[in-house]
């Protein structure tokens, strides 16, 4: 293990400082980021915190080696804004008698997941170590993990829940620190986003746990025993519910790092954290709380209404912003180029900035093959993944080439290439247009030229389109 451990600092949320990390079992640092819900393509503000939280599991490898940490991020594909696209998209069907309303949901959320899977490798971002899907989290399991239900139970019966209108809620006013993370007063507390401030409820900031579905609503058969009677209710988790069973299911009931993007501090995370803490009985679920800042784009909030609402997808295969596609790699180090804490303007200057750094970089590479990462760049990492120092390094001069070439790996830059992205882009642009025209040999001349070069053409079918579109890596 390396010395640079001992000095790795983190922002914890939850104290509003940086803290020596000290994980619960050096053998095993269990971390989890709360994923996407996938109703639809994920957009360049979803990108923030998959790569952010890259780049620390990558840092957690280095130091504790890759087979000591767990790392988990989730993917919510229960939710009612899946259920409203899935009528969206096929009311007709449904009406018609030819989808059951399940059926639907499950065609939004596997398209929905599965390009959020390619645009993330797209950005260069390991896959985790487990993706767990929330519907398969709900009703008790065969192989003992948590579940959603039997959380719930135990809240029952803890005093933390109780059952009102169809619903059941958790009792705010049954935990004391309630609020902590968020720092707000239960007195001053209202109910946050999916749950409307009713009367049924003991305390306006209640929240569900478990809410009733109707006919037309996907719902799962799900017994409780309240007030010693055993009841079925018909319906769907509550959006908290849904992490915190997860987590456990992977991580245990007390884990080293929970992270997510700011606006997820509440009620999401505050709510987590009761529902773990009164259903365990621990003093914690996660002993750091890790936050990425807001992103705006082009100097504006990112809204369909402002007309500046963009998706990874649009980044990489269309010419929507800027006038042009942007490969990965400059897509990741635009984003790393603020600290993960401070807002980001996203915009086609930085994307510039950063595409001109990256070719600088592959400049001095040349034909550099490995190496070790330097002690100094994971001090700058170590210290609350402080990437402008670690930057400023990588931009020094008398930098070997292949210390270089390691330093860019570590966080997940891809410099093993002279080429810029954009180059390859153009010749891969340009096969487009022959295979378009049938010129098939030119366009095979282009693919075993790049091939000669260790880059790797791929060719697929755009999901939302069924055009052909194809991607590239490299291959050393």
């Amino acid at each position: 293990m390396s010395e640079a451990f001992r000095g790795l600092r983190l922002y914890n949320t939850l104290s509003r400082q940086k803290e020596d990390f000290v994980p619960v079992d050096r053998k095993n640092v269990r971390v989890y980021v709360c994923g996407p819900t996938v109703y639809d393509f994920a957009h360049i503000g979803n990108a923030r915190p998959v790569i952010v939280f890259d780049v620390l599991y990558r840092l957690l490898r280095h130091l504790y080696g890759a087979d000591h940490v767990t790392y988990v991020r989730n993917i919510t594909d229960v939710d009612d804004k899946i259920n409203a696209r899935a009528l969206r998209d096929f009311g007709d069907d449904i009406r018609a008698g030819r989808l059951s309303l399940n059926q639907a949901i499950g065609k939004v959320t596997h398209k929905t997941a599965d390009q959020f899977h390619e645009d993330v490798k797209a950005l260069g971002c390991l896959e985790p170590n487990f993706e767990p899907r929330a519907t398969e989290f709900v009703l008790p399991r065969d192989d003992g993990k948590t579940d959603m239900v039997g959380l719930i139970q135990s809240l029952i019966e803890r005093g933390h829940a109780y059952a009102a209108e169809g619903e059941i809620l958790f009792d705010t006013a049954s935990m004391p620190d309630y609020g902590r993370l968020s720092r707000r007063k239960l007195e001053d507390q209202q109910a946050g986003a999916r749950v409307a401030v009713e009367a049924h409820k003991k305390t306006p900031a209640d929240f569900v746990l478990w809410k009733q579905s109707s006919s037309d609503e996907p719902g799962w058969d799900a017994s409780f025993v309240i007030d010693g009677k055993s009841t079925t209710i018909r319906g769907r988790p509550g959006w908290h519910i849904e992490c915190s069973a997860m987590s456990a299911a992977y991580l245990g009931e007390v884990f080293d790092i929970h992270g997510g993007g700011l606006d997820l501090i509440f009620p999401h995370h505050e709510n987590e954290i009761a529902q773990s803490r009164c259903a365990h009985g621990t003093q914690a679920m996660a002993n750091y709380w890790m936050h990425n800042g807001f992103l705006q784009v082009e100097g504006r909030k990112m809204s369909k209404s402002e007309g500046n609402f963009v998706t990874i997808h649009d980044l990489l295969h269309t010419e929507k912003f800027g006038g042009r596609k942007w490969p990965g790699a400059v897509l990741r180090l635009a984003m790393l180029m603020t600290h993960y804490r401070e807002p980001i303007d996203f915009s086609v200057r930085r994307l510039e900035e950063a595409e001109n750094l990256l070719a600088k970089w592959r400049r001095r590479v040349a034909d550099a093959h490995g190496g070790e990462v330097e002690p100094p760049f994971v001090e700058a990492l170590c210290d609350d993944l402080d990437l402008s120092g670690y930057f400023k390094l990588m931009n020094a001069s008398e930098l070997s080439p292949d210390t270089l070439f390691a330093a860019g790996a570590l966080i997940g830059i891809d410099l093993s290439t002279l080429e810029a992205d954009i180059d390859v882009a153009q010749f891969v642009e340009r096969r487009l247009a022959l295979i378009r025209d049938k010129n098939w040999a030119e366009a095979d001349r282009i693919r075993d030229e790049l091939a000669a070069k260790g880059i790797q053409l791929k060719d697929g079918k755009d999901p939302g389109t069924g055009e052909r579109v194809t991607t590239w890596e490299v291959k050393r």
